[in-house]
């Protein structure tokens, strides 16, 4: 009995480790069978999330493409178009070739945002709306509001400038009297008028015709003179604005007594300062080569206010003082 208990034991035993060998053997054989099945169950379910994932920029870029081609026939629709500057553009001849009612003026008032204070200082790649309604648009409120706010603020500088005046004419009548006894006979005045420059030959004259003036001609006279050549006032008046001008350089305009406006631009250097009064042929800066020249000379304007595209012939005007213009 103990024999047989020894040999039973041992196959018990055998028995029951095949089994668990066998079960693990099964188990370890599942377990790769439970993990494929759940790859295969993953596949489709990634392929839809990538097929809707894809579906999404298509839908956005049909909405982008619809708003663009909606916007683009609004525009066109309304009559308004964009124009880019190109080299050799002038504001008056962009008017001219693309009809703009008002020439460019017109051009320039609705497009004043982008251009900025000087009309001629347009430049390759600059966007200009043009068309009928372009002031309907949203750029007109903004030009507009400029408008009027330069205009209000040329009122009020106009007022102040009046102001300032009336209170320092008391303190300042004497001493311009007493200066422009000292400067009349030097400078050679002629009724309270003078040459802005003494001895000087006139280069390009007045409206003459050219693609390198925004307006299509030129504003003012130039005057040949070397840099340094000393400049003068043309008749007695305030000193409105004296500093950088862009493309004029260092500039100097000034308020005469008959109203009108008197700039000199160019200027290497400058002897007197905005609200300053002067008296003919008083010297207010030196000749040069400043800004947006090819060489040095006088550039000067008679304007009938401040602002560019109010002139007048400068020569004429001279002329009407009494001064003698060679």
């Amino acid at each position: 009995m103990p024999a047989k208990g020894k040999h039973r034991r041992p196959k018990a035993q055998r028995f029951t480790r095949s089994i668990a060998v066998a079960g693990t053997g099964g188990a370890a054989l599942a377990l790769p069978l439970l993990g494929a099945t759940g790859a295969n169950a993953a596949t489709p379910q990634s392929v839809s999330e990538k097929a809707v994932q894809a579906s999404v920029p298509a839908t956005v870029k049909n909405v982008a493409e619809k708003a663009a081609a909606e916007k683009k026939t609004a525009a066109q629709a309304s009559g308004v178009k964009t124009y880019s500057v190109r080299a050799g553009d002038y504001l008056a001849k962009i008017a001219d070739e693309q009809n703009v009612s008002g020439g460019w003026r017109k051009l320039y008032s609705d497009n004043r945002e982008a251009v900025g204070a000087d009309p001629s200082l347009i430049h390759p790649g600059l966007k200009l709306t043009i068309g009928e309604k372009a002031t309907a648009a949203a750029p007109k409120s903004s030009s507009s509001a400029g408008s009027s706010s330069s205009s209000s603020s040329s009122k009020s500088s106009s007022s102040s400038d009046s102001s300032a005046s009336s209170k320092s004419s008391s303190s300042s009548k004497s001493a311009a009297a007493a200066q422009s006894a000292d400067t009349a006979d030097s400078a050679g005045t002629v009724n309270g008028f003078s040459l802005p420059v003494a001895g000087a030959t006139v280069g390009t004259p007045y409206r003459m015709s050219g693609s390198m003036w925004s307006s299509g001609y030129h504003t003012g006279v130039d005057f040949v003179v070397p840099t340094g050549t000393s400049l003068k006032a043309v008749g007695a008046g305030t000193v409105v604005s004296a500093g950088w001008g862009g493309a004029y350089g260092n500039q100097v305009v000034i308020r005469l007594a008959d109203g009108y406006y008197a700039q000199y631009a160019h200027l290497s250097s400058l002897s007197v300062s905005s609200g300053q009064s002067v008296t003919a042929g008083q010297q207010i800066g030196l000749s040069g080569a400043t800004g947006n020249v090819t060489g040095p000379h006088l550039h000067f304007e008679i304007r009938t206010t401040p602002d560019y595209g109010s002139d007048v012939d400068p020569v004429a005007y001279l002329r009407s003082k009494g001064v003698s213009v060679g």
